[in-house]
């Protein structure tokens, strides 16, 4: 114990309090074992007994750490020490008065009944006092008791059912019980499996199975929902939302469990449903092996680093112990974030940051030429489909000749790998990012023959990327509205952001050259109906608490997004969630010629960005990409 805790005034309270009860025990242990007829001999013995069994209690007690914490805190950690200090000071005591000569001896039977009534007292004390503070806390629910009628709970409190009586329930339940400020009330549990119906949590009951929240929503006059189920899978979780949602009662969900065991998790924190949880499909977990062989010992190359993905990149990436990571990325703040979050956070110290642009040839030929990259992951780009369309210049800087720039100094410096982040937006695009994308697709392709491998990743919207919809919408909604979306029939496909990273991972150890990987993204998901979700998910209603405005499509915006373009042939791959595309030729003369008429097209372009003339910029973009639909748009110059 800590010297300073003895300046404390209540662990004197503490003790006296204790040393009464021991008083008390032995006391009444002399009255059961003599019947209440005390001898003068025994009334001798027990007023000896007092000048010594209470302070070797005390003793034992102290050694055992029962006043370290505060009795109205009392866990079941106290409950357990509790029994194994009565028991060695009864041990003690029966020693010292059966070979202590300046001690008489005692009754065996008041020795035990004294150890017993100790237990009995000691422990009353510590549940009183749990149980004072408990109620002068104004709780009406607390640990093990729950009567009927108390289901309304404090004044003013929300009545609620927690879905899932398992661990994390359980948790949720005693958070609420611990914090009384928190307005409440817990009808009662629901839970599919049937083992668990008609029993009780915490006298709390489990009123039956998901299947039965409409009946018990109305049955109680539930308010709220809070779904403690954080092991469910998404097919799970989105039966169990599609129920809640047909209540029309606000619900949330728990936590993952690692953050409960963290500490972390107060009923007050509970977070709203992500729409990660709601993707329509199970997340995709990659198979990893191989990915170890290309990466372990070497040196990587991650463009873009600070953003979303470059920088999931380098989280994922480390695991694989490469030899070193180079960081490159514009964003001076960016670089700096990751560069801190590898360093302090994950202990990888075998890192280059380099601030600087992917379109800077000299800058990409000294970064080449000094640390030699074998696997390159290429996610430098701008993808803000409306920024693009105004500024359309910075997609050919950027977007193609950055990306131009790194592809050759890959192949001077004989690089193992390189892997482009594209997107779905390449596939018959009706933007100037989309088409800028495809033109890179284009150029990695025409590069296929040279000893690097070179390799494209082409995925949907990332869930919780920057530029990603669903941060936008959560201001929208925390501002009060409106949340704006451009169009009641856009559909995209998601995934997180780990999925498409552990995708771009995997497709770097299939790639044999020139390939386009993709994943097979399951269902898309209609923008409008994923805004009214994240609405009733933060415990309002769509339109009549947050209104819903449609403002039209965007410059370059498309209704649905596609996965395959016209000439690309769909290929299956070892992995049953990852297909792959291939070119459907080289066009005529072969890849020479074909490399040639790229590169040729592509320099044309490259030097058209420096005048900024959009209008002129689209026709080369359409020429060189005939599928690509120019749309007219006023650029900022």
């Amino acid at each position: 114990m800590i010297w300073s805790q003895w300046k404390n005034p209540k662990l004197y309270a503490m003790l006296f309090a204790d040393a009464i009860a021991f008083q008390a025990a032995l006391t009444l242990a002399y009255y059961l074992r003599f019947e209440f007829e005390l001898s003068p001999n025994n009334m001798a013995q027990m007023k000896e007994a007092f000048l010594y069994s209470p302070f070797l209690k005390l003793a034992v007690f102290y050694t055992f750490g029962l006043y370290r914490g505060m009795w109205r805190y009392s866990s079941l950690g106290d409950f357990w020490r509790l029994p194994k200090a009565t028991a060695v000071s009864t041990v003690l005591i029966m020693a010292i008065t059966f070979f202590s000569p300046n001690f008489p001896h005692t009754s065996r039977s008041v020795i035990l009944l004294d150890g017993l009534l100790t237990f009995l007292l000691a422990g009353g004390l510590r549940i009183t006092i749990r149980t004072v503070f408990a109620y002068r806390s104004d709780m009406k629910l607390f640990y093990g008791f729950y009567l009927p009628g108390m289901i309304k709970g404090r004044k003013g409190s929300k009545r609620v059912l927690i879905i899932g009586a398992g661990n994390s329930g359980e948790k949720i339940l005693r958070e609420i019980f611990d914090n009384p400020h928190l307005r409440y009330a817990v009808a009662g549990f629901l839970d599919d499996d049937p083992t668990k119906i008609g029993r009780s949590v915490h006298s709390v009951p489990v009123l039956g199975s998901v299947a039965d929240l409409p009946a018990v929503v109305e049955q109680y006059g539930i308010q709220e929902i809070f779904i403690a189920t954080p092991s469910a899978s998404g097919q799970e979780m989105r039966r169990i939302v599609e129920a809640c949602k047909a209540c029309d009662v606000p619900y949330k969900t728990l936590p993952g469990i690692a953050e409960i065991i963290d500490g972390k998790v107060k009923i007050k924190a509970l977070r709203d449903v992500n729409y990660e949880d709601l993707l329509g499909r199970q997340p995709v977990h990659l198979d990893l092996t191989g990915i170890c062989d290309y990466l372990a010992d070497r040196t990587v190359l991650i463009t873009g680093c600070g953003g979303s993905i470059g920088s999931e990149l380098c989280r994922q990436s480390i695991r694989f112990n490469p030899r070193e990571l180079v960081l490159l990325d514009a964003s001076e703040e960016n670089l700096f974030h990751i560069q801190m979050e590898l360093h302090h956070e994950r202990h990888f110290h075998a890192y280059h940051a380099v601030l600087g642009k992917v379109q800077d040839e000299a800058l990409m030929e000294d970064l080449f030429q000094k640390y030699r990259p074998q696997v390159i992951f290429h996610a430098a780009a701008y993808k803000h489909v409306p920024m693009l369309e105004k500024n359309p210049w910075e997609a050919i800087s950027n977007n193609i000749l950055g990306s131009w720039v790194v592809m050759e100094a890959a192949v001077k410096y004989e690089a193992e790998r390189f892997v482009l982040v594209s997107t779905d937006k390449a596939v018959r695009p009706t933007n100037v990012m989309g088409a800028s994308k495809r033109i890179t697709e284009l150029l990695l392709q025409s590069y296929k023959d040279t000893k690097t491998r070179f390799m494209a990743v082409r995925f949907g919207n990332v869930v919780g990327s920057s530029g990603s919809v669903i941060p936008l919408f959560r201001r929208q909604i925390e501002q009060g509205g409106p949340v704006t979306i451009t169009h009641p029939e856009v559909t995209r496909y998601f995934m997180t952001i780990p999925e498409a990273v552990r995708l771009i991972l995997q497709a770097g150890s299939m790639g044999k050259g020139g390939e386009i990987f993709i994943l097979k993204m399951g269902t898309p998901v209609k923008i409008a109906d994923m805004a009214k979700d994240l609405i009733r998910l933060s415990g309002k209603e769509p339109e009549k608490d947050i209104p819903i405005i449609f403002t039209g499509l965007r410059e370059g915006e498309k209704l649905y997004e596609e996965l395959i373009t016209v000439g690309e042939g769909i290929v299956n791959t070892n992995h049953d969630k990852i297909m792959v595309l291939q070119a459907s030729g080289n066009g005529r003369g072969g890849p020479v010629e074909y490399k040639k008429l790229i590169c040729e097209k592509v320099r044309e372009l490259c030097e058209m960005k420096s005048r900024h003339d959009g209008c002129l910029i689209r026709q080369k973009l359409h020429q060189i990409v005939p599928e690509y639909t120019p749309q007219e748009t006023d650029c900022v110059l």
